[in-house]
């Protein structure tokens, strides 16, 4: 079975000076990426879309890029005007890649898209992000008959827009690690009273790393998984928790997302089939982000994880009091 990538890097979705920008993955090189394959995407429908996302928000976003490079939102959120079909086309992306392994074309499949997706609400666009890709191709994963799906993010900012998306749908399971206090605000461990054991939020305190998200990993993942049981995963995956990524202030390092993927990979094999999909969300320094998914794809390909020497710098704080409280309040 193959591992199969989908790559939309969007070039002319550009703003000066702004972060989330064509050059964060100009240092990728799949050539040097052992056992993974490209597939080719289209643009998502309108239909598939709207499984998110409202008639109405689709239009005003679609106006707005009409209208030419300009900024929406206070976070700032750009738009120019190639920006409506990159965005389809992400979203695309991410469903042709969510499809290959529903149809067993795959083993796993990384989407690695811009712009990116996770903060995208079903009314709005916002904090980079225009199309909620993680959420549309998870009720991709939905409409083609699975019972349960989650989303594992573990972006170093809060995915609002996929609680949104998952807020009011039983058979949408949502888990957040988050560095708390930061943009959008969102995230707080006594979220989604409604929705205890699946939809969990996971705030960290500044420097968590290595040894913070493998706690995560080795307890709060399983547990989730365990309890919701679901038939697919997907992951936002953002390597802005990275210690030296320009706009936030966790601890993480290349070798810890290679085991935070390891995990992963290995709850998909246990209880969904294997299936799982990663999908690119943010990651602001190009060396970052192009370690961060050579280290996810050596997951996802049982392979050993890269050689990167990136040890963080900042003593850690010890997390175990927060892990304990979100299992107290979810899954004991």
């Amino acid at each position: 079975m193959t591992t199969l990538y989908t790559f939309v890097p969007s070039p002319a979705h550009r703003f000066p000076d702004h972060p989330e920008r064509p050059g964060r993955l100009d240092l990728l090189d799949f050539k040097a990426i052992p056992g993974v394959e490209a597939l080719a995407a289209e643009e998502a429908s309108r239909d598939e879309i709207s499984r998110v996302h409202s008639p109405s928000m689709v239009a005003r976003l679609e106006q707005s890029c009409a209208r030419g490079p300009g900024v929406i939102d206070y976070a700032p959120t750009y738009v120019t005007t190639t920006s409506f079909h990159d965005a389809l086309l992400a979203a695309g992306a991410t469903l042709a890649a969510t499809r290959a392994v529903l149809r067993g074309d795959a083993t796993n499949a990384f989407a690695i898209v811009r712009p990116p997706g996770h903060h995208a609400e079903p009314e709005q666009a916002m904090g980079f992000c225009l199309f909620n890709n993680v959420a549309i191709a998870a009720q991709e994963a939905l409409a083609f008959g699975l019972e349960r799906v989650a989303v594992i993010d573990f972006d170093v900012h809060h995915g609002n827009g996929t609680q949104a998306a998952a807020w009011k749908d039983e058979r949408f399971g949502f888990l957040s690690t988050q560095q708390e206090g930061i943009y959008p605000g969102t995230g707080a461990l006594e979220d989604a009273p409604h929705a205890i054991g699946r939809i969990v939020n996971v705030p960290l305190p500044a420097d968590t790393g290595e040894r913070g998200f493998a706690l995560v990993a080795g307890k709060i993942y399983p547990s989730f998984i365990a309890s919701f049981r679901p038939e697919m995963i997907f992951v936002s995956a953002g390597f802005d928790a990275h210690w030296s990524d320009p706009l936030a202030g966790l601890g993480m390092t290349s070798q810890g997302y290679f085991a935070l993927a390891q995990a992963l990979v290995t709850l998909a094999q246990t209880f969904c089939g294997g299936k799982i999909v990663f999908v690119l969300e943010g990651g602001y320094d190009p060396q970052n982000v192009a370690n961060g998914i050579q280290s996810v794809f050596a997951a996802m390909t049982g392979r050993v994880a890269p050689s990167v020497n990136d040890s963080a710098p900042h003593p850690e704080p010890d997390i175990s009091q927060r892990v304990d409280a979100v299992l107290r309040r979810h899954f004991q």
